[in-house]
This record gives structure tokens, sequence and C-alpha cells, in this order.
């Protein structure tokens, strides 16, 4: 919603989520199945970029297509509203040290309530777990990481991260409560804040062009009409007692009293969530923290293969390395999820092998 609000003024493009520069703080790796060798091409272009200032190459690139989709759009200031931009915070300073950004914070109970409506991402306590172990062993078995343990990490470690840059003097934090119920006067300081004449109240009913055609961005913006605070407090009905118990524990009672939202936890503790302390949130991020390390490669184990046999046990080593005392039933339903998706997985080599021997025989 706030990009589409902020694409209309003359001189800011938005596009829906463009996701650039997390592929290029990514640069050089590629699929393990890609034909030349996915550790070659990373390790060859590693060694070929130290050479030389691997940040100012980005930096080209990332100015070469910006700059392309700006002259096509005739305008002068683009927003790269990018969600999971929270992952490469310090490649983007590195790249654009000077760059504005906006930090756009929300209740973690509507977040969490939006990824419930919008994206059907369960939140009971109980489904975590066993979310995060189906998230290893599809890792272990070299499949990409379930969406619900990527979106829970969005929730469970963006929220600290993005807390934490607030006080960047580029900076400007706007407060979704804010943009609903003061929409004109928000976008007016933000577009001032980002050296642009004001041009009048903005509506929520002028589309972004691209959207509809897009695989990115959220479809519910093309059914707004208007902005209302209606939404601010919905979060109440949609998720359950249960669920706000989930969200409390994943991002802590401390981090949502940090962001100003105490009133909504006190709420949340009126209808029956209790406070289970720091121990429970700090175990939780470690889990998330522990499987996005596990995806970047920094700590699975070397040699590990989908053919190996030995996913089960790495999971488990892995556990015992990551999350020492935390609770080792993910790990044993992640290595339980190993077992039996390795042998389907070996069902469908089979299969293959079979169609192809059919062809070739033809």
């Amino acid at each position: 919603m706030l990009a589409n609000l902020l694409q209309q003024h003359p001189e800011i493009a938005a596009p829906p989520e463009p996701w650039l520069m997390l592929a290029l703080q990514a640069f050089g790796t590629v699929d393990h199945r890609h034909p030349a060798g996915g550790r070659l091409i990373r390790a060859a272009t590693s060694e070929f970029l130290g050479r030389i200032d691997r940040t100012l190459v980005c930096r080209a690139l990332a100015d070469a297509a910006y700059g392309q989709y700006l002259a096509l759009a005739g305008k002068r200031l683009l927003l790269d509203k990018t969600p999971r931009n929270w992952l490469v915070l310090d490649f983007l300073e590195s790249v654009y040290p000077r760059s504005p950004q906006i930090l756009l914070m929300r209740n973690p109970y509507a977040i969490a309530a939006s990824l419930k409506t919008t994206w059907g991402i369960p939140l009971e306590s109980a489904t975590c777990p066993p979310a995060i172990a189906s998230c290893l062993a599809d890792l272990a078995l070299g499949q990409p990481a379930g969406a619900v343990a990527s979106s829970l990490a969005d929730l469970v470690l963006g929220l600290p991260v993005l807390a934490a840059h607030r006080g960047r003097s580029q900076t400007l934090v706007v407060h979704y409560e804010g943009l609903v119920t003061r929409t004109e006067a928000e976008i007016s300081h933000l577009t001032s804040w980002l050296g642009c004449e004001p041009v009048g109240e903005p509506s929520v009913t002028a589309k972004v062009d691209e959207l509809p055609f897009s695989l990115f961005g959220d479809r519910k913006i093309l059914e707004r009409r208007t902005t209302d605070g209606r939404s601010v407090q919905a979060w109440r009905d949609e998720l359950s007692v249960e669920e706000m118990q989930a969200v409390t524990d994943l991002v802590g009672t401390e981090l949502l009293t940090h962001l100003g939202y105490g009133e909504d936890l006190w709420y949340a503790q009126r209808v029956g969530v209790v406070d289970k302390g720091p121990q429970v949130t700090a175990e939780y991020r470690a889990i998330f923290r522990g499987c996005l390390d596990f995806l970047n490669g920094s700590t699975a184990p070397e040699g590990l293969s989908a053919e190996s046999g030995e996913q089960g046990d790495a999971i488990q080593r892995w556990s015992d390395n990551v999350l020492p005392g935390a609770d080792v039933s993910i790990a044993n339903e992640a290595k339980r999820l190993v077992e039996s998706k390795r042998e389907q997985r070996a069902q469908l080599v089979s299969l293959i092998a079979a169609r192809l021997h059919e062809t070739l025989s033809c």
C-alpha cells in the first residue's frame, strides 16, 4: 500500500518487489545442479572478484538496472520495496551508504494475522517445531526451504534486525497505524523527506500498473478502495488466543514493548496469553538463525548430499551444535521427515530413469 501511494508521485517509481539487491549480494552463487558446477562457479567468481572491488561491481550492476527502469518510467527516484531486504542490510549500506531508507513498522500481531489470512501461514505454537523440522528436511535433501519457516523467520529474525536499524541517520520510520489513519499527512511528510514536492492527496484506488501481471506483491491492494483504521485492530478477531501466544513466544514481550506495542501485548495477556520469558524467544531465534545458516551452508556438514544416506544424522548433529539445550523433538522430527522424503525421492528417481530408458530405446 505504501509503495502504491508513493508511486503516484510523478518523480517516484515503485515496481512490485524487485528483490534485486538480494540477488546481487549472492552474485556468483548458482544452483548446485548447474551443468558447469555450482561450487566451481562460486569459487571462480569469488577468486576473480576478490582481485577487484566487489562493491563497485554490484553498485554498477544495480545502477544499470535501476537506471534503465527509471528511464523507461520517466521518473527520478526508484523505490525498491522488497520484504526480505532485512537479510542484506549491511550489503545495502556498503553499496549505497547514503541511500535513504524507509522503515515501515507494524504491530507484530497484525503482521502475523496478515501472514495467516494472506498466505495461509499457520501460527499455533505446536505448529512451529514440525514446520521447522520440515524445513530442515527439505534443506538436507537439497529442496527449497519451506514457506512456513521462511515466512516465520521474517517475524522472528527480521523484526529485531529492523528495530536495531531505526537509528540510522538516513532512515525514516513510518508506522502502518499512522499511514492508514493519516494517509495524506504521512505521504506528504515522506515525499518532502525524499526531496519531492507535494502533489496532493494520493488515492489507494490508483493501481500500480505492473502489479496485476507480476508474481510478486500483495494482491489485497487491488481490492482496496480507501485507507482506514479498521485494519489496525483486525488481528484481534483474526487470531485465536493460541495464535496470539505463538506470536508472543516468537517475537518476545521485550521487543513488542520496545517497538511501542505494549498496549496490544496487554490486550493479548488480558485474553489469556502468558509471558513465558525471554529464554523461549531466544531459543526460537536460535532455531531460525540455525535454519538460515544451514541454508547458507555455514553449518552444513562437508560432503553432505541427498544420496549419502546421512541427512538425518547430520540434522541431529546440527541441532546439537547450533541449539544446545533446545527441544530435541525438532531434530527428531526432521530426521523422521528426511527418511520418508528420501524414500519418496528414490521412487521418483526410479520413475524418471525408467521413462528415460523407454525414450532412448525408441
